[in-house]
C-alpha cells in the first residue's frame, strides 16, 4: 500500500499561508532588533552612571596622571589606564600583525589545498582557547622566560601580556586577511605572473595592495580586540596605577581596573563605583571609534572587481 505525500497546498490553507507570511517578517524584525536594543541599553546605562562620576570629578582631575581611588584623599586620573591599554595593545599588534599577515600570505598564495585545509583550522584553534588560560600562560611561562633574557623585567609587566595577546589575535588577523587576499581575482595574479613577476613579487606588489582594505580592517579589528581584552592583562600585567612607558614595569589597563573594582573594593553608590562606569564608557568609545575607523578604511580603499 502506497502512502500519498500531501502537497504544500494541502498542508496549509490559503488563509494560514497568508497569516504566516504576514507574521514572519515581524518575527525576523524582532530578531534583528535584539542587538540594537541591547546596545542602546548598554549605552544608556554607561552614560547614566558615568554622568554621576563626571558631576563630582572635574575634568582636569580625570585627565591627570594620578590614580588612587582607595586613598584617603582619592584621585581619579585615568591617563595611567589609557597609557596601559595603549602600550599593551601596541605590543600585541607588533606581534599579531606581521605573523598574521605572513600566515595569511602563505595560506592564500603559497599553500596547497591540503595544507590550507589543515593549517587554517589549526591556526583558528587559538581563538577558542579561554583568555584566562592565556593569562596564566603569560604569567607562569612567558614572564619567567623573558626574565631570563631581561633580568630587570618585573614579575608583573606589560611586555608579557602584550606578547601573549598578540598570539591570541593572530587567528583574527590571519583569517580576515586571507579571506581578503583570496577574494582578489585570479586573472590579476595570472597577469602579473605573465609579465615575469615571481610569486613573492606578485603577492607583495599585486595581491596585498588589491586586498589592502580587508587587511587594514583586520588589523584595526585586532587592535579593538586587544583594547577590550581583560583576563590576560588582569593576571599578567598587574594593577600598578603608575603612568609609565617602561614595558618592564606593571601597568593597569581600563579592563583590568574594572575587574579589580568589581571584585568588591567599590561599594555601590560611591564615587569609586561610578568611576567604573566612566572607564567603561571610555572603553566603549575606544572600541566604537576603532570599529568605525575599520569600516571607513574598508570603504575608502575597497577595490571592486
Amino acid at each position: 500500500m502506497t502512502t500519498r505525500i500531501p502537497t504544500p497546498k494541502e498542508d496549509f490553507t490559503p488563509r494560514k499561508r497568508r497569516t504566516i507570511d504576514r507574521w514572519i517578517p515581524t518575527l525576523f524584525l524582532l530578531a534583528a532588533s535584539i542587538s540594537i536594543v541591547t546596545t542602546v541599553g548598554i549605552v544608556a546605562t554607561l552614560i547614566g552612571d558615568a554622568a554621576q562620576f563626571f558631576r563630582q570629578v572635574p575634568l582636569r582631575e580625570v585627565f591627570s596622571t594620578r590614580l588612587a581611588p582607595l586613598a584617603a584623599n582619592p584621585s581619579f586620573g585615568i591617563l595611567p589606564l589609557i597609557n596601559g591599554t595603549i602600550v599593551t595593545s601596541l605590543i600585541a599588534m607588533l606581534v599579531a600583525a606581521p605573523i598574521g599577515l605572513m600566515a595569511a600570505m602563505y595560506l592564500s598564495e603559497f599553500a596547497s589545498d591540503r595544507a590550507r585545509r589543515i593549517l587554517k583550522p589549526a591556526i583558528e584553534l587559538l581563538a577558542g582557547i579561554p583568555t584566562i588560560v592565556y593569562g596564566f600562560f603569560a604569567y607562569s611561562l612567558v614572564t619567567p622566560l623573558l626574565r631570563e633574557l631581561i633580568p630587570s623585567l618585573g614579575a608583573k609587566n606589560a611586555l608579557s601580556p602584550g606578547i601573549v595577546m598578540g598570539f591570541m589575535i593572530v587567528p583574527m588577523v590571519t583569517s580576515l586577511s586571507e579571506d581578503a587576499m583570496r577574494s582578489v581575482p585570479a586573472s590579476i595574479r595570472e597577469g602579473a605572473l605573465a609579465l615575469g613577476l615571481t610569486r613573492l613579487e606578485t603577492t607583495l606588489h599585486v595581491v596585498v595592495p588589491a586586498a589592502l582594505s580587508g587587511i587594514v580592517a583586520s588589523i584595526t579589528l585586532g587592535i579593538s580586540r586587544a583594547v577590550g581584552e581583560t583576563m590576560i592583562v588582569a593576571i599578567a600585567s598587574g594593577s600598578s596605577k603608575n603612568f609609565t612607558l617602561d614595558i618592564r614595569e606593571s601597568m593597569q589597563t581600563m579592563t583590568g581596573y574594572i575587574v579589580e573594582f568589581t571584585s568588591g573594593d567599590a561599594g555601590s553608590g560611591t564615587l569609586g563605583y561610578y568611576s567604573l562606569y566612566a572607564v567603561g564608557l571610555l572603553l566603549f568609545l575606544f572600541t566604537l571609534g576603532l570599529n568605525m575607523a575599520a569600516q571607513a578604511i574598508s570603504r575608502k580603499y575597497r577595490e571592486v572587481y
